[in-house]
């Protein structure tokens, strides 16, 4: 099997979807997904993609309904896949959760070259990045930008620790609209590999559906609409998390290995998850995480393209 995502080289579609007047996502088959609010005479942009040239794809497609300039750049997290474009916005301001900054400067750069090595279709032209991006306006727990007019406000919120320990998810009160980053998946595979599991599954995603969104764009996947859809990313994504906690738990606790968790991992999620968008390049990954944090390990190790090689072959035995 092809290393993570490396054989992975086929374009995917993107879809344009509008979610209410002035909301905008673009899913793209299990692709990082990203979106944009249309505020009175400005623009609030949700994500950045891998490069420069990446976004502008989706900047010239969004351009095709609003010629509004970019106030504001809003990351849900640090991973390279969602910010190294962040310069072809022109953003007067790039909004992070004030952890994901920290964990820029700590691990932004070997975090680079590990999802460049796992992912390379997602990095076109990345000779276009002019470096690691960092926010100019950081925050701890809330943050609301007004709109102006009767469009309302935006909320930026942390939930919790899940995906990675800084993640923030974007909320339109008015449209009952969210933006929840990677923390929810509609129908693609969790990459826990940053993860505070626990929290994840529990405190935080509870925190998510108490806003009682009536549409979601998660990190990936089509966009949940009504609440029952809501409900069910939700839902999903809590059950992909529970199924690896209790195997890799059982696994951990009878003092087997690593590698068996993995495999008992891999047995129990890949009968409903295995034909998802990136299952298989992340469950070791997962596993491995998850592994670190039952022997006490709350900060996530920084992950390295050797360290990603090293993970691969010990757990799928390769």
């Amino acid at each position: 099997m092809a290393f993570a995502s490396s054989g992975d080289t086929a374009a995917k579609q993107e879809s344009f979807v509008e979610l209410a007047d002035g909301v905008y996502a673009l899913t793209a088959e299990g692709d990082p997904n990203v979106g944009a609010v249309e505020a009175e005479d400005f623009l609030v942009c949700f994500e950045a993609r891998a490069t420069p040239v990446a976004a502008r794809r989706w900047l010239d497609r969004l351009r095709e309904r609003t010629s509004k300039p970019v106030r504001y750049l809003v990351l849900s997290h640090y991973h390279a896949v969602r910010v190294l474009g962040a310069s072809a916005f022109g953003a007067q301001e790039v909004i992070t959760h004030s952890a994901t900054a920290e964990l820029i400067e700590e691990r932004g750069e070997a975090d680079w070259l590990s999802e460049y090595g796992r992912m390379p279709r997602l990095f076109e032209e990345p000779d276009s990045i002019p470096g690691l991006t960092r926010p100019t306006l950081t925050f701890t727990d809330r943050l609301t930008i007004p709109l102006g007019g009767d469009r309302g406000e935006l909320v930026l919120a942390h939930c919790g620790r899940g995906h990675t320990s800084g993640d923030l998810v974007a909320w339109l009160p008015r449209q009952r609209v969210l933006f929840a980053g990677d923390l929810v998946e509609a129908q693609a595979a969790l990459y826990t590999g940053d993860a505070h599991h626990d929290e994840w599954a529990t405190t935080t995603l509870d925190a998510v559906a108490a806003f009682g969104a009536e549409a979601l764009v998660g990190g990936r996947g089509d966009v949940a609409r009504g609440r029952d859809a809501v409900g069910a990313a939700i839902a999903q994504t809590r059950h992909f998390l529970d199924g690896l906690r209790s195997a890799v738990a059982g696994v951990h606790g009878a003092g087997g290995s690593v590698a068996e968790a993995f495999r008992a991992a891999h047995a129990r999620l890949e009968p409903e998850y295995g034909r998802w968008p990136i299952f298989e390049h992340c469950l070791p990954f997962d596993v491995q995480r998850y592994w670190d944090e039952l022997d006490g390990v709350d900060t996530p190790r920084v992950w390295t393209a050797e360290r990603d090689r090293q993970v691969w072959a010990e757990l799928r035995g390769e």
